[in-house]
């Protein structure tokens, strides 16, 4: 009988309109914030969520905005008597809901982890079966985001159906009264592109990331992979992201990576992709340099167009990746990628070029009419359409255009 009823639960869940997550007015544009996992994995606690909150503030990344503060695994540890989950009291002393409560005293918002498994990756509890418990939960600590992992979900015939576990999960949030930005994290394995969007704001595309430029790391029984290896999975999906919800190719490795020029390609090509922008570095001890790269304001405003388009390949030579991403008012954000190890000539002659979104119908006419030219990294003018672009790009960097009718 419960074996009867567990796969009519199932059914009803993935009927159009049982499993849709609370929309109203969230994600709109990428979410942006930090998450402790890239940097830190298991070794968090209270006083590091604080210092952190407290450096996203005297930064200035927090009105650049960078609002969520996102504990990834290890925060938790068991479950009481009743099975309500528990936060580990030697790491986090205070509680959840003093955290919450200290985060949003500093205007930020407060980002929690678990899992559709049993157990979570790092073996902590997971939410599965207990989904609408742990919601109320997160509704009473003040949560304001969930990231919902993949991991001791089963395999083969025995893996838990991914449109199930996260309906389940966007009901639960639901019914809890409280707005959550829900995290799909099944790693791009189920195509989550063509249903999260019923559930919640944003799919991983991908396995995780790693801080290299192009390499894929076997770890036993998964991979992760470098910037490169993700931006190329990318193109394809575009069609999925917009306003509520976005493709989600990872978070930002921005600070770890060794040379200043793969940090700043990872960057601008996330924001071209409308990619939510989710740091993952020492924010106390990050440099100058990589604090001034996060913050850059054009390149954050490319990332939060109001349209939501992410940019697409527009011309592939050997080497050199030529994106363009239609903006608002009939603007468009163009990026000029090095993927090789040495410097690379670039030529853009406007007078032959034919710049046509015909997914997204949007076309840029350079021969009707002429576009002006500001470089985003120094917000200076770089000429018009008029005069073909001429570049020569360093090993590993991006240039990155915005383009605004004259």
């Amino acid at each position: 009988m419960r074996t009867l009823f567990a796969s009519f639960l199932a059914a009803l869940l993935l009927l159009p309109g049982t499993a849709t997550a609370q929309k109203a007015d969230l994600a709109q544009t990428p979410p942006m914030g930090w998450n402790s996992w890239n940097h830190y994995g298991c070794s968090i606690d209270e006083a590091l969520i604080h210092q952190t909150a407290d450096a996203l503030v005297k930064s200035g990344l927090r009105d650049a905005g960078y609002v969520y503060v996102n504990l990834d695994d290890c925060w938790q540890l068991s479950r009481d008597a009743h099975g309500d989950i528990q936060a580990d009291a030697q790491k986090f002393p205070s509680g959840m809901k003093a955290l919450g409560d200290y985060l949003h005293s500093r205007g930020l918002k407060f980002g929690l982890y678990t899992d559709a498994g049993e157990k979570t990756c790092g073996g902590r509890p997971g939410s599965q079966g207990h989904e609408f418990q742990d919601a109320a939960q997160y509704a009473a600590w003040g949560i304001d985001y969930v990231k919902v992992d993949w991991c001791n979900t089963g395999s083969g015939a025995a893996e838990r159906n991914p449109r199930e576990a996260y309906g389940t999960m966007s009901r639960a949030i639901a019914a809890s009264g409280r707005p959550m930005v829900l995290s799909i994290c099944e790693w791009g394995d189920h195509q989550p592109w063509l249903w999260g969007r019923e559930y919640g704001h944003l799919w991983r595309t991908t396995g995780d990331i790693t801080n290299c430029w192009d390499c894929i790391v076997n770890h036993g029984g998964w991979f992760s992979s470098g910037v490169l290896s993700i931006l190329d999975r990318q193109d394809a999906l575009r069609a999925y992201a917009g306003p509520g919800g976005w493709n989600d190719p990872d978070m930002l490795e921005v600070g770890n990576l060794p040379t200043a020029a793969e940090n700043r390609s990872h960057f601008a090509m996330w924001t071209m992709l409308a990619a939510p922008l989710i740091v993952g570095t020492d924010v106390e001890a990050m440099t100058p340099a990589i604090r001034d790269l996060l913050a850059n304001r054009r390149l954050i405003a490319i990332d939060q167009d109001s349209l939501g388009i992410p940019a697409m390949k527009w011309i592939t030579v050997p080497g050199l990746d030529y994106w363009a991403k239609p903006l608002a008012d009939g603007r468009w954000a163009i990026a000029l990628l090095n993927r090789g190890d040495s410097p690379r000539a670039a030529r853009l002659d406007w007078a032959t070029a034919d710049l046509n979104d015909g997914l997204k119908n949007r076309q840029a006419d350079f021969k009707k009419t002429r576009f002006r030219l500001t470089d985003v990294w120094t917000g200076q003018a770089a000429g018009t359409t008029a005069t073909p672009l001429e570049r020569t790009i360093g090993p590993h960097d991006t240039l990155v255009f915005t383009l605004d009718p004259a």
